[in-house]
């Protein structure tokens, strides 16, 4: 496996398993609550749309003209970098609260609750409407990151493998636990993905544009740091903006 590949197969691991861990707790929340049948089966059903979606559109991706490919998806992956990098930012800096897995789950099980029972025996379709919207709007962004990493280095199985491999995990882990994935450092990776989306989708966006990088894809040994640097040093130098008071409000 080349440097590439291998950053590749990271950085959708990566970002799929945030996005595994976020569908989890609100499958989790309204099938212990409502109906596991119901839930798992609105699961069943986004699965399907997701992987429709994904045969229609890999395809028409990999036909593109290499060059247009690239600056397509360097800029789509740098408009989700980018507001990854900056949620992550702002909450590293304490302007923005700290996603929490548990205060999720406890607001999806007593929103689950006050909605009340369904008649019947069948179909819940409240557990079923929202497991299949979380499923759907997470694995959207899944969806997203494979294609476009995938598409542009012609290797959507690399890519589709390594969410898999993802969603098989922090799926098995909720299973086991049989509760919200919280000790999971979301908030650290979610840092991290937006380090490596923004700069994936610089060198790509550069290079389908017609920019040539020094050392080829070795140049993402320097984007890299470069682009963590910077964010670091956002989340410094916000940190001594914020007073005691902002950072009250925020975790209020």
């Amino acid at each position: 496996m080349t440097g590439t590949q291998f950053g590749l197969a990271a950085s959708v691991f990566l970002a799929c398993s945030v996005e595994g861990v976020e569908a989890l707790t609100i499958v989790l929340a309204v099938g212990t609550t409502r109906s596991w049948r119901s839930a798992l089966t609105g699961v069943g059903a986004a699965l399907v749309a997701l992987a429709a979606l994904t045969a229609a559109l890999g395809p028409a991706l990999t036909a593109l003209p290499l060059d247009a490919l690239r600056l397509v998806v360097g800029g789509l992956l740098l408009i989700f970098g980018l507001q990854w990098l900056r949620k992550a930012i702002l909450r590293a800096s304490g302007l923005k609260a700290i996603h929490d897995e548990d205060a999720i789950y406890e607001r999806e099980q007593a929103s689950a609750e006050a909605a009340g029972l369904a008649a019947g025996g069948g179909i819940d379709p409240y557990a079923f409407t929202i497991s299949f919207k979380g499923v759907l709007l997470e694995g959207l962004e899944v969806v997203f990151i494979v294609l476009t990493f995938g598409a542009n280095q012609h290797d959507i199985p690399l890519a589709a493998a390594a969410a898999a491999v993802a969603v098989a995990l922090v799926s098995l882990a909720g299973v086991a636990v049989h509760a919200p994935l919280a000790r999971v450092p979301e908030n650290t990776l979610k840092f991290v993905v937006g380090v490596m989306l923004t700069s994936f989708g610089t060198f790509w966006g550069a290079e389908g544009a017609g920019a040539r990088w020094p050392a080829g894809d070795g140049a993402l040994l320097v984007i890299v740091p470069c682009v963590l640097a910077f964010a670091i040093s956002m989340v410094l130098v916000l940190r001594r903006r914020v007073s005691p008071r902002q950072k009250q409000a925020v975790h209020a």
